[in-house]
């Protein structure tokens, strides 16, 4: 922005600029040329398994954490994990196969009764 403008001109042309618009039901916000974003985009590699444990199905997916360090977890809705604690392994499959071994055996105790340790 020029740097004879004041503080408040700023804020209004900012204001004036930002203003939602309805255009046929939708409302955007109109971006001004003359704000520049300092935001990048990550392009993340997410490896997803399904798996049928118990009689339920399962969506596992896996992302790199590290070199050689994947991690696993449960979600309902892709992307988004759960509370369960993540499981790592050296490759995707790794990381969702220990995942998944722990689901089978955790079944299988539920399966037995809640008695049984």
């Amino acid at each position: 922005m020029p740097k004879h403008l004041t503080g408040r001109a700023v804020w209004t042309r900012l204001r004036t600029a930002l203003r939602l618009f309805r255009r046929a039901r939708a409302r955007t916000i109109a971006r001004p040329d003359t704000l520049h974003s300092n935001f990048s985009t990550v392009a993340a590699v997410v490896h997803r398994f399904e798996e049928s444990i118990g009689g339920r199905a399962y969506l596992i997916e896996v992302a790199n954490v590290s070199h050689d360090r994947w991690r696993a977890y449960i979600v309902r809705i892709p992307g988004v994990p759960t509370a369960l604690m993540p499981f790592y392994g050296a490759t995707p499959t790794e990381a969702a196969h220990l995942l998944s071994e722990w689901l089978t055996k955790a079944h299988a105790r539920a399966a037995a009764g809640a008695g049984s340790v």
